[in-house]
């Protein structure tokens, strides 16, 4: 679960975060939305540990992303914007390389590995360097690296961003079998269909605010809006609806 209250951040004169506040439960896929510069990737660079915020609290799963950093890591799986993949190492040694950060070893290692390959199709490039590999490539060993050491949430950013068809509907079915296997999942998007195909909770964010949260029926009658893409302009364009 994640726990977000009243999280601010200033980078020099630039106020990033205003107020920000939202939960992510459980067993459920919440999708973070905001235009860039409204606050989204900040607000997950610290739930990431990367950065720490200048008020407020964030917490996975009980730990405190400020003060406990370890104990976040330990219990989050993160899928960055840019997978970042080690360009020299194979998809095999890129997956295990993350694994044995997080204390795996032997044949506990191996195992996970071998079910991650397996199930996400990648048999066929594991043992071939990242260097060539294509977007939906790269994602899917991104995400191995992510669920490697069985986290209980996990943090997706526009991982579907570049992906062909075929790779979109291998992730949602990932994601869904996350969500069903009672895992939290924050999504963060900038494609409605994707939004109103997985999310079951909704953050908007504007201008380093949340303006608007629910389900996303609760979205659309609080803003007046006929479906979620014409939901999200009200919202993070006006950033009136409380």
């Amino acid at each position: 679960m994640i726990q977000v209250d009243g999280l601010k951040k200033r980078f020099g004169a630039v106020q990033a975060l205003q107020d920000v506040s939202f939960s992510a439960g459980d067993g459920k896929i919440t999708g973070l939305l905001g235009h860039n510069g409204a606050g989204k990737s900040t607000t997950l660079r610290i739930l990431s540990t990367v950065i720490r915020a200048n008020e407020g609290r964030a917490l996975i799963d009980g730990h405190d992303c400020s003060t406990d950093p370890l104990a976040v890591r330990r219990s989050l799986g993160v899928l960055p914007h840019a997978s970042g993949l080690y360009a020299h190492l194979s998809g095999r040694e890129n997956i295990r390389y993350y694994g044995e950060l997080h204390g795996l070893r032997g044949a506990e290692l191996n195992r996970s590995i071998d079910r991650l390959v397996e199930r996400l199709a990648l048999g066929a490039v594991a043992e071939r360097r990242a260097k060539g590999y294509s977007q939906g490539e790269r994602l899917k060993v991104g995400l191995a690296r992510a669920l490697i050491h069985r986290p209980q949430t996990i943090i997706l950013d526009e991982p579907t961003n570049g992906l062909d068809v075929n790779a979109v509907r291998m992730l949602r079915e990932l994601i869904r079998e996350l969500r069903d296997s009672g895992r939290c999942v924050l999504f963060s998007s900038h494609v409605m269909q994707e939004v109103a195909a997985l999310c079951d909770d909704i953050v908007i964010i504007s201008h380093g605010r949340v303006v608007v949260r629910g389900t996303p029926a609760e979205i659309l009658k609080a803003t007046g809006a006929p479906d979620l893409e014409e939901a999200f302009v009200r919202a993070a364009d006006q950033g009136e609806v409380a």
